[in-house]
């Protein structure tokens, strides 16, 4: 429920407590609130800048006079316009008094505001190469555990639990009852379709409702990618280049390594093959190539990844090879 005191009308958004009772004083106040104040943007972060937003109904603005003035000091004094105020770190309290004088009647508003911080992490459940040291892309098909982390200051000064929290979550506009609550920092969600975003937010209060935050995020899902690597018999798979195109066999054997990227995960990981010539050769993620003959050759190598039916990669190489002993070209 929006709080309504002394007429004045504001609305919890996230990023900031407002301290209750808000402190809101007026000199001449009929039953009509002489100027209303929004907040911009919603989710203010620590040490940001928001934007006070004076409107009204019953004095006219454009005759008025504002006052501006943060923590005792006057920031700006002039037309009634949309002021700036930076907030300071998390937990910290700015007080912001705005006066408007009209017809030299003067309304004040006292606004007590204490930014907060709140995260959202989305973590897609997909495909990556083990101890890979990034961070895999939010797959197509596929599910996204998105989690909120909250790190809120109570009007005492003291950190608030996060576990004791009331999490509200909402995707494209649309609460999810059955994943919002108390210590439910985190959701499950399916990925947006292809070309298009889904976006999710969470609301973020204390059980009393005096201080409140939220963080909001888009997702997008992203195309698979596969990768072949060198997998070297002393130093291991060499992550730190790719191969493209054409790969070079200058030794007996070649071992490499085919790595999916961003498929989704939640039924398992991706089933890779591989292709030589255009025949099934190997499946799993590593295959071994002993080129046999008398004479250089050439052949075509293909990484083939898939999980499901429609979610598929595919790279190529261009494969040159000399010679050793024996015939033929095959892949174990």
């Amino acid at each position: 429920m929006v709080p309504r005191i002394l007429g004045l009308s504001l609305k919890l958004f996230s990023g900031v407590m407002f301290v209750l009772p808000l402190i809101v004083s007026a000199q001449s106040m009929d039953a009509t609130d002489p100027f209303t104040l929004s907040i911009s943007p919603q989710y203010p972060r620590p040490y940001s800048t928001i934007v006070i937003n004076p409107t009204s109904n019953a004095v006219n603005l454009a005759n008025a006079v504002m006052t501006v003035v943060v923590d005792g000091k006057e920031i700006y004094k002039g037309n009634a316009q949309p002021a700036a105020v930076t907030l300071d770190a998390p937990g910290v309290l700015t007080s912001v008094k705005v006066t408007m004088t009209s017809d030299g009647t003067p309304y004040t508003k006292t606004l007590s505001l204490r930014p907060q911080d709140v995260a959202i992490i989305a973590e897609p459940i997909s495909s990556a190469p083990v101890l890979y040291p990034g961070k895999p892309l939010v797959p197509i098909e596929g599910t996204v555990r998105v989690v909120a982390v909250a790190q809120l200051t109570g009007a005492n000064g003291k950190a608030i639990n996060p576990a004791t929290l009331s999490y509200e979550w909402t995707i494209d506009g649309t609460r999810i009852a059955n994943a919002s609550g108390i210590g439910r920092d985190a959701i499950i969600m399916a990925s947006p379709l292809q070309y298009r975003n889904r976006d999710v937010s969470v609301s973020v209060q204390s059980q009393d409702g005096s201080v409140a935050s939220g963080a909001s995020l888009s997702l997008t899902a992203e195309e698979p990618i596969v990768r072949i690597y060198r997998n070297d018999p002393l130093l291991g798979v060499m992550f730190d280049r790719a191969i493209s195109n054409s790969y070079d066999i200058t030794s007996a054997e070649s071992s490499l390594y085919g790595a999916a990227y961003s498929f989704p995960a939640s039924a398992g990981a991706p089933l890779i093959k591989w292709f030589l010539n255009g025949a099934l050769a190997q499946t799993g993620s590593m295959i071994t190539l002993r080129p046999t003959g008398s004479g250089k050759g050439n052949a075509s190598l293909s990484l083939v990844a898939s999980a499901g039916e429609l979610t598929t990669a595919t790279v190529n190489l261009s494969l040159s090879f000399g010679a050793v002993s024996g015939e033929g070209f095959f892949g174990l």
